[in-house]
């Protein structure tokens, strides 16, 4: 006896409960009619899409969504459909797993274990379930389980002992750099040891600053995998078993760990741009790297035509970064346009100059520099109803080497969780596949140009030496003595440690920006603004 299942690795938005129903039709009907499947299984939370947050917390929300399963249940016939609600029972939330059939609920599960930790706030909401599910289908004996649920020892065995000879597991697994190795190799050891065949369809797309990569996948009874989707792409594909043995299907190739961060990138600003109903996005160009790499990665995910550059030079602009920003904006056929601001800064600098009459000049007239700029881009972006995009790094959001209603200043900001060195990784990874950004602009020393002959080795260690220190303090939670302990120097710990801990309230402003580590500045890092914690 042979069964078909659909893996639906598609892309939902949270909230639209209304189109999240017709697309999960569409999609089955697909599967059914195009590619002969009998079962369509979707990610966790189909309806409402994940993460939902304080939106489940809503009581029309969850109602909409358990009146919309009982109407999708009518719309679909002849396949079986299994899709993740929040179901509702008395005061009590689930976050649930339905088999649909035939106008009936064929089988209900309640996910078990429920994550509370980095990106993940379940408990909040949710009330865990304490049994496993098993249904039978076309004479095989079928158990769910919903994303964590594969990861807790024991509930994969508990489905085994149940009477389940295969497993369905509906998952919204946020991507990081390294962690579909990590998926596969913890199910796949827990597969092995119940010996049960498992489908693990996961989400793709961007929401907010979470990438889900999709990258769904069969394992057999021995922990081998049989079927592999591609990663960061949108898709339906049907894996056939016989006697609940996967049939050898295709497996896409995983990307590389820089390529992969590059397309988790090209994701996240695409579905927000799009998901929010920008017309576009806007940046300024400055003709350094960050910018640069920004700037490719935009065009990749809109297109040129939906790109606009800024160059916003000051008296301490250098040719070269002129000329480099004209260089990038027409590798990619950018538009783009220079808006010097020396007129604004010393409009800026007129007002003030009683009040600021025999003080030294410092970083307030830097930053002047800095929020002209701010100013001038997020007036476009209001007018043309274009995203504007920040170019500040994970280094600089770190460090508070960036300036508030300044360089900060926009609506996304792509490469917030991208440590400097990694943008150079992937600057040189975009060129391989086609030349876009100067060689200069990635062999030069890094500089704000806010002031003459300006580097940012001048504030801060190099970040050869910085990006390790911070890559300990802030993703590791180590202490200055075992950073210390580890070979770095004394003054350069106590530096990066001060400059993390007291700019805690600037990241507070920073716009969201896309999670590519397993610990980013946001849902992952909720630290107090104010706090007498001293890290040194």
């Amino acid at each position: 006896m042979t069964l078909k299942i659909a893996l639906a690795q598609t892309n939902f938005l949270v909230g639209n409960i209304a189109a999240n129903v017709d697309n999960i039709v569409l999609a089955a009907i697909h599967a059914r009619d195009e590619l002969g499947a009998e079962m369509i299984v979707f990610p966790e939370l189909t309806l409402t899409g994940y993460p939902a947050e304080d939106l489940l917390l809503r009581t029309d929300f969850i109602t909409t969504a358990n009146n919309a399963l009982y109407q999708l249940a009518d719309r679909v016939a002849d396949i079986a459909l299994v899709v993740g609600f929040p179901e509702r029972d008395g005061d009590k939330l689930y976050n649930s797993a339905a088999v649909l059939h035939q106008g009936a609920l064929l089988a209900c599960y309640r996910k078990r274990a429920l994550p509370n930790y980095g990106v993940f706030d379940e408990q909040r909401y949710f009330t865990a379930g304490n049994q496993p599910c098993v249904f039978e289908f076309n004479g095989t004996f079928i158990g769910l389980t919903i994303c964590e649920d594969v990861w807790r020892p024991g509930i994969i065995e508990d489905n085994k002992q149940a009477g389940a000879e295969l497993l369905l597991t509906l998952n919204a697994s946020p991507f990081n750099s390294g962690k579909i190795h990590q998926r596969e190799d913890v199910v796949c050891r827990q597969v092995k040891a119940a010996q049960i065949p498992l489908v693990y369809v996961n989400q793709i797309g961007g929401q907010d600053e979470l990438i889900f990569d999709g990258a769904s996948f069969v394992a057999d009874a021995d922990g081998n995998i049989v079927f592999r989707a591609e990663e960061f792409k949108e898709q339906i594909t049907v894996v056939e078993f016989e006697g609940c043995h996967p049939l050898k299907n295709s497996c896409a190739p995983l990307y590389a760990e820089v390529s992969s961060e590059y397309q988790a990138l090209v994701l996240g600003i695409k579905d927000y741009v799009r998901k929010n109903g920008f017309q576009g996005a806007i940046l300024g160009l400055s003709g350094g790297i960050d910018s640069a790499l920004v700037l490719a990665l935009a065009v990749d995910a809109l297109g040129a035509d939906k790109v606009e550059a800024v160059l916003l030079p000051s008296r301490y602009t250098q040719d070269m970064s002129n000329e480099d920003a004209v260089l990038e904006a027409k590798a990619l056929s950018v538009h783009y346009h220079s808006i010097p601001i020396e007129p604004a800064v010393n409009a800026f600098t007129a007002m003030l100059a009683e009040l600021f009459s025999g003080t030294a000049k410092d970083a307030t007239e830097e930053n002047i520099q800095a929020r002209c700029r701010g100013v001038v881009l997020m007036a476009l972006s209001n007018k043309q109803g274009k995203l504007l995009l920040t170019t500040g790094n994970k280094s600089e959001m770190s460090v508070g080497y960036a300036t508030l209603y300044g360089d900060m200043s926009g609506g996304f900001a792509p490469i917030k969780d991208v440590p400097k060195l990694l943008v150079y990784q992937l600057a040189r990874y975009r060129n391989s596949l086609s030349p876009v950004i100067p060689e200069r602009v990635i062999s030069r020393p890094p500089s704000a140009e806010l002031a003459p002959d300006q580097v940012d080795a001048d504030s801060l260690p190099p970040y050869e030496v910085l990006d390790p220190i911070l890559e300990r303090y802030i993703e590791k939670d180590q202490s200055a003595a075992e950073i210390i302990a580890a070979g770095f120097r004394r003054e350069d710990v106590a530096r990066a440690i001060s400059l993390v801990d007291r700019n805690e309230y600037k990241r507070r402003q920073s716009p969201p920006g896309i999670r590519i580590t397993a610990r980013a500045f946001g849902r992952d890092r909720r630290y107090p603004i104010t706090s007498g914690y001293k890290g040194m």
